[in-house]
């Protein structure tokens, strides 16, 4: 088999960004009623992102772990809705 020019499949326009952690080690550390949350999401959140909002819904729900849940569930719905017409088009409005 030949060369193919070296990595051609990590060629991109989008920026690059080095990562100074594991993600699967984060992921790993989340509290486990947040990683069966996440594991069902729509998204793909990192592990750094939903434990910032995890904290901001714990703190706004005074420690409440379902209602932070329904929070995290909330914000999910409304960038879903922002986001899926511009994906799918206005039918999905």
């Amino acid at each position: 088999m030949g060369s193919r020019g070296g990595m051609s499949n990590l060629n991109t326009s989008l920026r690059k960004r080095r990562r100074s952690c594991d993600p699967m080690r984060e992921f790993d550390h989340l509290p486990k009623a947040l990683r069966l949350w996440l594991s069902q999401a729509a998204l793909p959140w990192s592990p750094r992102s939903v434990r910032r909002l995890w904290s901001k819904a714990l703190h706004l729900h005074g420690g409440c772990e379902d209602r932070a849940l329904a929070h995290l569930s909330e914000i999910e719905s409304r960038r879903l809705a922002k986001d899926s017409p511009q994906v799918w088009g206005a039918v999905f409005q």
